[in-house]
């Protein structure tokens, strides 16, 4: 399973791409309010501008607030590739206090429409997919732990979320479960504290997200929020606007 999620991966963090200056402006007081208590989420709401070998081949907004008793992390993704058809990606997840997921909402528009939606339940995901013209598609997929973490396909703003579930007073490496979305692919990340790191210019504290052949790095600010992301065998950064 580890090398099937580690093949999916690296074709997957930039599929729609290969197939075919820090700025931040405060929330608003809206934006700003607390969450329920004990959460490990705390509001976040920006742009994001995805680079393939330094050019911009797209661009992220996202938002991640509180919703009721819960949050959720809503994005959407746009991207323009050379020699690739323009793709728009949305989606939109719920999470409990803790960042369990709850459901997860994605569709696709390239040449057809995709979409699923997906309810999690101890540690059970339960995906109904949706392609143009064809009957819903149902699988089930199980998981070691509730606390699972969604990291879809040029969606980047779902690493911010990983980054609050990482567990901060212990750093070290820890593992998630995972699920990528759009490739209906469980498996297994580690994520390790690299501690103070410099990237574009910009100091940032690091995270590294791996797999058995694919790494990730993330660069937050001081109360973790993420400010960059590159996967530096894809030539690809994405930076906050």
């Amino acid at each position: 399973m580890r090398n099937k999620i580690s093949k999916r991966k690296s074709t997957g963090i930039l599929s729609v791409l290969l197939l075919s200056a820090f700025a931040f402006t405060l929330l608003g007081a809206a934006a700003q309010k607390k969450g329920p208590a004990g959460s490990v989420l705390t509001p976040d709401k920006g742009k994001l501008d995805i680079l393939l070998r330094e050019q911009s081949v797209g661009r992220e907004e996202f938002e991640i607030s509180a919703s009721g008793t819960g949050w959720t992390a809503k994005g959407t993704t746009r991207i323009n590739a050379p020699g690739a058809p323009p793709t728009t990606v949305v989606g939109s997840l719920v999470l409990q206090p803790d960042g369990a997921p709850i459901t997860y909402d994605w569709s696709s528009r390239a040449d057809q429409t995709n979409g699923a939606h997906i309810v999690f339940d101890n540690g059970v995901a339960r995906i109904t997919l949706q392609m143009q013209g064809k009957h819903p598609y149902e699988q089930e997929l199980s998981f070691s732990s509730p606390r699972i973490a969604v990291l879809d396909n040029n969606l980047y703003h779902q690493y911010a979320v990983l980054a609050r579930l990482f567990d901060w007073s212990r750093r070290g490496t820890q593992s998630f479960s995972v699920l990528i979305p759009q490739e209906l692919t469980p498996g297994t990340i580690s994520v390790e504290s690299l501690g103070a790191a410099s990237a574009g210019g910009k100091n940032y504290e690091s995270l590294k997200v791996s797999t058995n052949d694919l790494q990730v790095m993330l660069y937050l600010d001081s109360n973790h929020r993420l400010m960059r992301l590159e996967v530096p065998t894809a030539q690809v950064a994405v930076v906050r606007e």
